[in-house]
């Protein structure tokens, strides 16, 4: 850790414009394991970076204050009527089938087609894919995109063509997505980092992760705005989907190609060496980071908050946040989230519960994802009336628990035998309107299986049914059915 603090004399404050690195370092996969308890997921900053000029929005100048009230009605006017007119394209589309027309049931609804208008359609499609419409939803997708692009005064946006992609992914219609992708270069659409976003995402599992980041590092029609160079946003794009082994040959090529990396190059490329286990060249990087003149950022704070979290180092953790305000960088909610994550992971609760009690002595107040992680913690350690009284006071402060914190509570209920009262908070969550995830159902089958409680598991079952929620999976119950 000697790099840490040698590191410090030379930080000046600097905040990097791009907010990379997120609560995926609250990831319980951080440790190598494949169960995902949805840390990952729960704040996403890295997806705010692809809400810019793709989505077609309506353009207009700030009128005088006069105007205001008669320029936001006819502009709520027409949202109002896109909405309208994108509710009845898609109870045409609904209709389609043998015996029915649809491109001339479209033709017939003469609606005003817009940028707009074609992305409320086929996000209502894309909203609307599950396990058993995936073909129909890809197949109506298709088939709106092809009709609106034949419509004259009208021009498919790469927008459009990316959430017809994205269409075609959910749907598991690789080659169609990537047909699609060439219809869009000969149409002169460039791709983007969202286009390779939305690819990548999906061809990771497929095992074409490589295929797809060669051909963007060849690629002549690749725009890579908001980043530096096409390698950043490649980068960027893999740690997402924790592609950490490709990061570094990614980072490797872009040496090789005699691109220097600045500070969203190492932050992303110091987390994946510290994912696999690599803390010798974590350490190396850091160093070369200030020797090349970067000062570490928010992000970078970040990942050296969860390292000490994680190596169960109180005094250096307090040390750096105490580093972090003497050069201007007021540690946020995240970094305390992030070190108790840490300090939950090393089984160290009372560092977690000291720094949780620092955090708001500092202002911060914790939100739902730090309460979580408290939760969570004191769950794994079997402190369940702790981790109780946790979660009555998010509630008592305004914090509403979300599906992870439901999941946590409701695993610590099961591994107490209190399973009438993981049941009840099941019931609770539904009626607070949280809905329940797979991984909650599971958790709670398998525990209730797991006590011989195989009546009490079968109605969960039967309740995710009717609930109509996660058909496709109740597969992997028939085991508990058979039993």
């Amino acid at each position: 850790m000697n790099s840490i603090y040698l590191f410090g004399p030379r930080v000046v404050p600097k905040i990097s414009c791009f907010f990379i690195i997120s609560r995926q370092i609250c990831d319980r996969g951080f440790d190598g394991d494949k169960v995902d308890n949805g840390f990952g997921c729960i704040e996403e900053p890295l997806k705010g970076m692809w809400r810019y000029s793709d989505f077609d929005s309506i353009s207009y100048e700030k009128p005088d204050e006069s105007s205001v009230r008669g320029h936001f009605s006819v502009r709520q006017g027409f949202f109002d009527n896109v909405k309208i007119d994108a509710g009845r394209v898609l109870e045409v589309l609904e209709h389609d089938g043998p015996g029915f027309d649809t491109k001339l049931a479209l033709d017939e609804l003469y609606v005003r087609l817009s940028g707009l208008l074609v992305r409320e359609v086929l996000l209502g499609i894309l909203r609307n894919v599950n396990y058993a419409n995936k073909t129909r939803c890809a197949k109506l997708g298709y088939k709106f995109f092809v009709w609106s692009g034949q419509q004259g005064n009208y021009r498919h946006t790469a927008n459009c063509y990316h959430l017809i992609m994205k269409i075609f992914a959910d749907c598991e219609e690789f080659k169609a997505m990537w047909r699609l992708l060439d219809e869009m270069i000969e149409n002169g659409f460039p791709t983007t980092a969202r286009t390779f976003n939305i690819l990548i995402c999906t061809c990771g599992g497929a095992g074409l992760a490589r295929k797809v980041v060669e051909r963007f590092i060849k690629s002549k029609t690749f725009n890579f705005r908001p980043f530096k160079h096409s390698y950043n946003a490649i980068l960027h794009s893999l740690l997402a989907i924790n592609q950490y082994k490709l990061i570094e040959w990614v980072y490797q090529q872009m040496l090789v190609e005699g691109l220097s990396p600045d500070i969203l190059t190492y932050n992303v490329v110091m987390c994946a060496k510290y994912r696999l286990g690599k803390l010798d060249q974590f350490h190396r990087l850091l160093d070369e980071m200030g020797r090349s003149g970067f000062s570490p950022d928010l992000h970078t704070y970040n990942i050296l908050l969860h390292v000490l979290g994680k190596g169960d180092k109180p005094l250096a953790a307090l040390n750096l946040l105490n580093h972090m305000k003497e050069v201007g960088l007021d540690p946020s909610v995240l970094h305390f989230t992030t070190l108790i994550d840490g300090f939950s992971r090393a089984g160290n609760l009372d560092a977690c519960k000291y720094f949780f009690d620092e955090m708001i002595k500092n202002g911060c107040m914790p939100d739902v994802v730090c309460y979580t992680v408290m939760i969570t913690g004191y769950i794994a350690a079997g402190e369940l009336e702790k981790a109780q009284e946790m979660f009555d006071e998010m509630i008592i402060k305004g914090q509403l628990p979300n599906v992870f914190t439901y999941n946590s509570m409701i695993r610590g209920f099961c591994m107490a035998g209190k399973f009438e009262d993981a049941c009840s908070l099941l019931k609770e969550m539904e009626s607070r309107g949280c809905s329940p995830n797979f991984l909650v159902y599971s958790t709670l089958v398998s525990n209730l299986r797991n006590a011989g409680k195989l009546s009490e598991a079968h109605e969960v079952i039967r309740h995710m049914v009717d609930k109509g929620q996660y058909v496709h999976l109740v597969s992997k119950f028939k085991k508990y059915r058979r039993s």
